[in-house]
């Protein structure tokens, strides 16, 4: 199958190289193409194809980044074209949950403080489950989406389209321990910045959150 990642965190060895190899992990050996549209600075992965424009996928993720949809850059122009126009699976995680809601009609706010925590979400279907969360953008209006689950400090935490196969969470099911354990080691971020997401916890698989 043909894996189109828009890989927005492509300029960092850990959150960008590392969180897309446990995206991809769970797909059966899919032929990975990578699509980032923000920069041309990007760090050069082991693995996958790059692109400088969106293929004909059979599936499509779209991942976090540290730009931001109550900032709106011309590039996110694109994306959101592709978001409209996508007729295969189409998942988004973080800014990918935001900027999937905003070019469906929704909208994006940004909050006085940043949020970093792992912390508990609830679902619509009554269960709960732990994830980790790192953003300050929040959806406070998910346009065509279904709201399917929220958390303490975040009322829209995953949404699904009800006729589309779209799927979109704020929190980050790829930033496992290992990924996060990365980050420190290549510099993306310091053991004591580290300490504000407890990794003791069971959190929820990108497979489990999203496949």
């Amino acid at each position: 199958m043909k894996l189109l990642i828009v890989d927005l965190l492509a300029e960092r060895k850990a959150f960008g190289q590392e969180g897309v190899r446990e995206i991809i992990s769970h797909f059966d050996n899919p032929d990975v193409y990578l699509w980032s549209p923000h920069t041309s600075d990007r760090v050069q992965y082991d693995f996958g194809k790059v692109v400088d424009k969106p293929i004909d996928a059979d599936f499509v993720v779209i991942t976090g980044s540290r730009r931001n949809v109550s900032q709106w850059e011309p590039w996110m122009d694109d994306v959101a074209k592709l978001i409209k126009e996508v007729e295969v699976p189409l998942v988004g995680i973080c800014f990918g949950h935001q900027i999937i809601a905003a070019s469906l009609g929704g909208k994006v706010v940004r909050a006085d403080n940043q949020s970093q925590l792992v912390t508990s979400v609830n679902y619509d279907d009554g269960s709960q489950i732990d994830a980790l969360f790192t953003h300050q953008d929040h959806v406070i209006d998910a346009g065509e989406m279904e709201v399917i689950a929220s958390s303490e400090h975040c009322a829209i935490a995953a949404c699904k389209h009800p006729t589309r196969n779209i799927r979109t969470v704020q929190y980050h099911p790829e930033a496992t321990t290992e990924v996060i354990s990365k980050a420190i080691e290549v510099g993306d971020m310091t053991y004591e910045e580290s300490k504000v997401f407890d990794m003791s916890k069971e959190l929820i698989s990108l497979k489990d959150a999203l496949l």
